[in-house]
């Protein structure tokens, strides 16, 4: 399903403490102004939603996760693990994501989009990073779609490039992958991403570190 996004603009702030991501963010976005870039912390952005790259267990205990449960309290952790256990069974798939209420005024909500299966996982080898921030982005479509509007704006780190070990180019190759990909399309679910995902970046750890690649959405489903 395509969407309109001329009617519900999504403000995309990207911000993280490491300069070499920073950087690279600034190369990879070059041509995507609209999209904020700066380095900091994300505690100190005020949008409606934070994004967390987690694990698939939702344990929060590394890196930007860490600084988060901290910030919001222990309560966020059991919010994520809940939704995990009544959404999946209590593990997240890698290319799937959960959006849970922060109980905050900023953000208002703290979308949980794993990196890594487990804990301190090095996913430098995986396309990983581009699954997660294509779901954090799916996300975002599935609570409009629950409620439109309620989420307008969003903050992302530097998904998988501090505990995941990611390059910062192709960190933010990737990232640039997903966002592109929520501006394209909204998937009937986390399934058809991963697969389009895949199907589209299998070859792509073949190719210069510095490209970007834009995956088209999937051919409408033909109806019997």
């Amino acid at each position: 399903m395509t969407t309109d996004r001329a009617q519900s603009p999504l403000r995309v702030v990207l911000t993280d403490l490491n300069a070499a991501v920073v950087e690279s963010w600034r190369a990879a976005f070059a041509d995507t102004p609209e999209v904020e870039i700066r380095q900091g912390s994300i505690l100190t952005e005020q949008v409606d939603a934070w994004v967390s790259p987690t694990n698939s267990r939702g344990r929060m205990d590394g890196g930007a996760d860490a600084a988060i449960k901290r910030h919001l309290g222990a309560g966020i952790q059991l919010k994520v693990q809940r939704a995990i256990r009544d959404q999946f069974a209590g593990s997240l798939p890698v290319g799937s994501a959960v959006c849970v209420p922060s109980g905050a005024v900023n953000p208002r909500f703290l979308i949980s989009a794993p990196t890594m299966r487990t804990s301190s996982q090095n996913v430098s080898e995986t396309l990983n990073v581009a699954l997660a921030c294509a779901a954090a982005f799916q996300a975002v479509h599935r609570q409009n779609r629950l409620v439109p509007g309620s989420i307008r704006s969003v903050a992302l780190v530097g998904m998988g490039a501090q505990t995941g070990r990611v390059p910062a180019r192709i960190c933010a190759n990737l990232m640039w992958t997903g966002l592109t990909l929520f501006n394209d399309h909204c998937f009937e679910d986390y399934d058809e991403l991963r697969a389009t995902v895949l199907a589209q970046l299998e070859d792509i750890e073949k190719a210069p570190a510095t490209r970007r690649v834009r995956i088209a959405a999937p051919k409408p489903r033909s109806r019997a």
